[in-house]
């Protein structure tokens, strides 16, 4: 009986760590929604649209940005990640799948494509590349 007993309190910790366990509660994590017209006259959106994380073009664009972080902050912009096959970012932030489609159709960026658009305070675009930028051509 105490052998049975050790087995099934191995395997409820074993189940508690688990992957399926740790994914479930990731999905319990509440994402927001983003709404690009509430950024108006408070906020420029510097949106990153890319395939994945694993987009070369992507991956290059995040080291330059991560380079000048503080530049982002000091003149009021919002990076928002825009990602097809992986989730989605406003400021880190994580948002809802509707709020990331809604961007991609609003500016006409397929899944595959990448795309660095820049959304001045006044809510018109601003500069529009498909190409990695450097931050201080933006900021």
């Amino acid at each position: 009986m105490k052998k049975s007993l050790l087995i099934a309190l191995i395997f409820t910790a074993c189940t508690a760590v688990s992957p399926v366990s740790i994914a479930g509660t990731a999905q319990a994590i509440k994402m927001s929604s983003f709404n690009l017209s509430s950024q108006k006259w408070q906020n420029r959106v510097l949106l990153v649209f890319a395939p994945s994380v694993d987009n070369h073009s992507y991956q290059q664009q995040m080291q330059l940005f991560n380079q000048h972080q503080n530049g982002f902050t000091d003149r009021d912009l919002v990076l928002v990640q825009v990602l097809a096959t992986d989730k989605s970012y406003a400021n880190g932030q994580l948002i809802d799948e509707s709020s990331a489609v809604k961007l991609r159709n609003r500016f006409g960026v397929d899944k595959q494509n990448f795309r660095v658009i820049l959304v001045g305070k006044d809510g018109s675009v601003k500069r529009q590349d498909t190409t990695p930028v450097k931050a201080t051509a933006i900021c």
